[in-house]
């Protein structure tokens, strides 16, 4: 039996830079050789960053990008490398090059490409086929190497399977795969399952970290050719991680497949080299164990939180804290994210805000060691009010009260950002947001909104995770405990204005996430009033979403770039 030496790339690109991706790739590649591995694999388009939407519609980005490709590739030696870009001819292709001794020995063009959810790369790229891009394999260390791109190896019937038909003994599938709550089991049983049935080992390589709103939470692993795991990288982290895989002879279990044994030709091969350059001890990675459900969704928080200011160049944060659950837990993954030092905490309030708010956010602010500082709105609020007064003579106060103390709060968070330097993290939930419960140029605005895709129930959840984690109450309990509230008016609570969140957020899993209709959801036994009543409310909160900051996309389907609603439309159902 063989065995080859493999190093799997878990990198955090950045969509567009070029340069910096060139030397991530670089440094890696020279790690994984001096490691004596025989193939490295990158993630997709990890030249260009994943996804690089329309900036591949700019000739010169393109351009720009081959030229990387030609640099990386002239940095090869022995170690053969996969590494994602974006090719080209009369159209523009997803692709993937096998880069070796100083240049690309051969390509391939992905030949599935996802047009669903948050992909739309049928807007961009043309998939490869037979005519375009004939299907071949790589003898590395003497193993038959197959290559493909991300959604090639989700078909059961896709390149895959033509490969290991045509000779494969080892596949690598390249990735930019994005996050969701435990999407990982899923991939993993997937890929199991495919290897499985073209009885090869599979080398599976995601890419790490936020790109806007998606984030990337890695995970790479390899399963061998009866499907089991023997490798596994950490999520959430930049990873190189080798793996020595032994490839045993295939035909075996071919020639026992009760579906019968292959008949296609075998693929043409491009020799690279004939001989492994795995010596000493094998090396068998541990095996990084699933995080706990609700650490891996605040990791994902953290993390994209953090490539998204990092990216974008902020090092600072500034956040309203109420005292509630919110923007509580804002304040949480903010401090995980950058540090105490970079977060900056304001108290706001008003006539109506509790002493009990007040000294829970004093406290959270000292428990997390974060700047902390109390600006009343009260000047501000009186003064409109005072403004208002004549206009609004001889009408009974009500909403448009309690929204200008919540657009009071938005100005002095935006002034504090405009002369600082500072983001403003908003922290309206997905819950507030799928209903319109927030103030449209009040608590809506900022640069980022951490928690828009984490319903108000997996709020708390995630509140009694960071104090278990922590092994003490860096939470106040009262914030976890007490009845949620806006406090614009006296004693208000959120379930005067909403169902009871236990109530609220099934139906809006069902009708955001699942894209039930409302009859459907009455049939499922949801009280009939209070289903109409949400389906309205989402619905016509429509605008007020799209003028909202993006923020984590953690669930199979966000608002953003995920769901796409028209605002004008009469379907009522």
């Amino acid at each position: 039996m063989t065995v080859l030496r493999v190093a799997l790339a878990q990198l955090n690109p950045t969509v567009g830079d070029l340069d910096g991706n060139l030397k991530l790739l670089m440094d890696a590649y020279d790690e994984a050789d001096a490691a004596g591995c025989d193939l490295i694999a990158f993630p997709e388009l990890s030249i260009t960053g994943y996804p690089p939407e329309d900036l591949v519609l700019k000739p010169g980005f393109v351009d720009d990008n081959l030229e990387a490709l030609a640099a990386f590739a002239a940095h090869t030696r022995e170690c053969a490398a996969v590494v994602g870009f974006v090719d080209r001819d009369r159209d523009l292709y997803n692709a993937a090059a096998m880069c070796v001794g100083g240049e690309v020995v051969g390509t391939y063009r992905k030949r599935m490409l996802p047009n669903y959810a948050v992909f739309d790369e049928q807007r961009y790229f043309t998939p490869g086929t037979d005519g375009n891009d004939p299907l071949e394999l790589f003898e590395i260390g003497g193993v038959k190497v197959g290559m493909t791109v991300c959604e090639d190896i989700w078909s059961p019937n896709g390149p895959l399977a033509t490969q290991a038909a045509g000779g494969a003994e080892l596949s690598v599938n390249i990735n930019g795969s994005p996050y969701h709550w435990e999407k990982d089991t899923g991939r993993e049983r997937m890929v199991a399952t495919r290897a499985q049935d073209a009885h090869t080992p599979i080398v599976y390589v995601n890419q790490v970290g936020g790109q806007d709103e998606l984030v990337f939470d890695g995970g790479s692993f390899v399963v061998d050719g009866e499907g089991h795991v023997i490798a596994r990288a950490p999520q959430f982290v930049d990873e190189l991680m080798v793996v020595d895989v032994v490839i045993p002879p295939v035909y075996r279990g071919r020639l026992l497949d009760p579906r019968g044994k292959a008949t296609d030709r075998p693929l043409p091969l491009v020799h690279v080299s004939s001989t492994s350059r795995a010596t000493g001890d094998t090396i068998v990675p541990p095996l990084a164990e699933p995080l706990d459900p609700h650490r891996e969704l605040y990791d994902a928080l953290v993390l994209g939180t953090r490539d998204y200011l990092r990216k974008n160049g902020f090092t600072d944060v500034v956040i309203g804290l109420s005292g509630g659950i919110d923007s509580t837990l804002v304040a949480c993954v903010a401090t995980d994210a950058l540090g105490p030092d970079h977060v900056h905490g304001v108290s706001m309030p008003s006539r109506y805000s509790s002493d009990h708010s007040k000294s829970d956010a004093e406290l959270l602010a000292e428990n997390l060691g974060i700047d902390y500082r109390t600006i009343s709105i009260e000047p501000a609020f009186q003064a409109y009010l005072d403004m208002l007064a004549p206009s609004f003579e001889g009408r009974e106060p009500g909403l448009t009260y309690e929204n200008l103390q919540s657009r009071c709060r938005g100005q002095l968070l935006m002034a504090l950002s405009n002369e600082m330097g500072w983001m403003v993290l908003t922290t309206g939930n997905k819950s507030e947001l799928a209903v319109g419960y927030f103030t449209i140029y009040g608590d809506s605005v900022g640069g980022y909104a951490v928690i828009k895709d984490v319903l108000k129930l997996e709020v708390y959840e995630l509140c009694r995770y960071v104090n278990r984690a922590a092994g003490r109450d860096v939470i106040p309990p009262n914030v976890i405990t007490k009845p949620p509230s806006a406090e614009l008016r006296p004693d208000q609570r959120d379930d005067q204005s909403l169902p009871p969140y236990e109530v609220l957020d099934p139906i809006l899993e069902l009708y955001v996430e699942r894209d039930h209709t409302a009859e459907e959801i009455i049939e499922m036994g949801h009280d009939v009033d209070i289903v109409r009543r949400v389906a309205r409310l989402v619905d016509i909160a429509e605008y007020k979403r799209r003028q909202s900051p993006p923020g984590v996309r953690v669930s199979p389907k966000a608002f953003g770039k995920d769901r796409r609603m028209p605002i004008t439309h009469g379907y009522r159902a």
